[in-house]
């Protein structure tokens, strides 16, 4: 039985033990990671987003006012390309106004990632079309948020698009 009496440890290991024991106390705290979607569930999911994104991308070419509505969620926010904030509100005014028209939008290069009840939407758009200032024409790499609501709808919380200058392209 140790009980009464003392451990001889080298002065080393004690030194180390006030870190040791804090390290562990921390590792504790750490939550465990949650186990990723079972496969069929992903597969389902998976095929879920492909239909939404195809939903998005028919709404911007139709100017589907009520189709956008759906997907977006109330609290919903883009960063544009030219780097401007939009809400839902603004996007779908944008749309309404009919200022901006998209006559070709093409998706490629579709990466999804779910975690939880998130799905992380990345792709490569071919876009033509034209705002108030003239043609709107060139690739955009975007990444769009998906998040399942309390129903189990997925809506749309957030989109980025950054356009790809080809070498040699002024701004």
């Amino acid at each position: 039985m140790l009980l009464g009496r003392r451990l001889a440890l080298p002065r080393s290991l004690l030194l180390l033990l006030p870190f040791a024991l804090t390290l562990g106390a921390a590792a504790q705290s750490i939550p465990s990671p949650q186990p990723g979607m079972h496969r069929a569930e992903k597969h389902e999911s998976r095929h879920e987003i492909d239909q939404l994104e195809e939903s998005w991308r028919k709404a911007i070419l139709n100017a589907d006012i009520p189709a956008m509505d759906a997907l977006l969620a109330d609290d919903y926010m883009a960063i544009t390309a030219s780097g401007t904030l939009q809400t839902r509100e603004e996007t779908l005014a944008r749309m309404r106004s009919g200022r901006l028209h998209f006559t070709s939008l093409e998706l490629s290069d579709r990466k999804v990632r779910f975690y939880g009840t998130t799905a992380l939407v990345t792709s490569l758009a071919t876009v033509s079309g034209s705002n108030a200032e003239g043609p709107v024409e060139g690739n955009f790499r975007y990444t769009r948020v998906y998040v399942r609501n309390e129903h189990g709808v997925w809506k749309i919380v957030s989109f980025e698009a950054s356009r790809i200058r080809e070498l040699g392209e002024k701004k």
